[in-house]
């Protein structure tokens, strides 16, 4: 069974419950995977086999559904459907991997309707969809395992691409954006920092690791790292927590202190104030200061 599960806020009180009998064909048959999206008096849900759902929020009740894989042709990727779909004004723009064009499929969110579709790849990957602004003009990025994409997010018209083979399928961190810059990083192939515009990208540095062991930037597997104007922090192959230099990838420290050492280790990193969450693998929560003197941990918790 999957599950939505809808509780008051306050309390803690079970309101509604949601539930579902799916068959996963997806390796790691556990799930869901995506984040639900609230949108006003609506949910939206994906699961792990491409099952969508709009629900009213306050009764559970179903508006619409789809099925990625009968009503667009979706083959499940290894590790099943986690790219949340994304709400633009009366769009739900979803990452579904659909036949004739359908990796991203926008649909009307009040009824479900297909309004447009774009791309085609024989993967899908896992990284949601997401809107910046770059050059005066508001683009879709879309990063799939055969490129980095621009959409028009109103027609789905290309914009312009950065052809990017990603083994695997792997790509998970959701892209981040400092002014006119687009950071992106995977485990394989290591980062992208580009410099973009209203209708053209460049690649500005990579990385030139020479395996998923022997790292010289970063390649994270699945956490998005912080970028700032100064710094990138993040979690390289095998749990280094690293700092980069921003304007040119060059790595200014790492540490192991937050991680331990093992391939695909992980942290998540989360900016409040002026210091990090750190959540890692081994179920450590941890305050710390990071910055281009190092890493200082202020304290921990299981």
């Amino acid at each position: 069974l999957e599950r939505l599960l809808c509780f008051d806020a306050e309390t803690g009180k079970s309101l509604w419950k949601h539930e579902y009998r799916v068959r996963y064909t997806i390796s790691y048959a556990h799930g869901p995977r995506a984040t639900p999206v609230i949108d006003d008096d609506r949910v939206y849900f994906v699961g792990a086999q491409g099952n969508l759902f709009c629900r009213n929020v306050t009764d559970g009740s179903v508006s619409w559904q789809k099925s990625y894989e009968k009503d667009f042709g979706t083959e499940m990727p290894a590790w099943g459907m986690a790219a949340s779909p994304l709400i633009d004004g009366d769009k739900l723009i979803s990452l579904v991997g659909g036949k004739e064009d359908g990796l991203v499929i926008c649909l009307n969110k009040f009824t479900g309707n297909e309004m447009w579709r774009a791309l085609n790849d024989q993967d899908v990957g896992y990284c949601p969809p997401v809107i910046y602004e770059f050059g005066g003009r508001r683009q879709l990025i879309i990063w799939h395992p055969s490129a980095i994409s621009s959409l028009d997010p109103d027609t789905g018209t290309i914009l312009w691409e950065i052809p990017w083979a990603i083994k695997a399928g792997l790509c998970v961190p959701m892209p981040r954006k400092i002014d006119d810059r687009l950071f992106l990083t995977s485990f394989y192939e290591g980062p992208h920092m580009l410099k973009v515009n209203a209708d053209h990208a460049e690649i500005l540095w990579k990385g030139n690791g020479v395996n998923e062991q022997q790292t010289d930037k970063l390649h994270s597997i699945m956490p998005t790292p912080v970028v700032t104007s100064d710094n990138i922090f993040g979690i390289c192959s095998y749990g280094q927590l690293r700092c980069l230099k921003t304007e040119t990838g060059e790595r200014v420290w790492e540490s192991r202190e937050a991680t331990g050492e093992g391939r695909w280790w992980n942290a998540f990193i989360v900016p409040q104030g002026d210091r990090y969450f750190l959540h890692n693998e081994q179920g450590d929560l941890i305050i710390a200061n990071l910055s281009r003197a190092g890493y200082k941990e202020i304290s921990r918790g299981k």
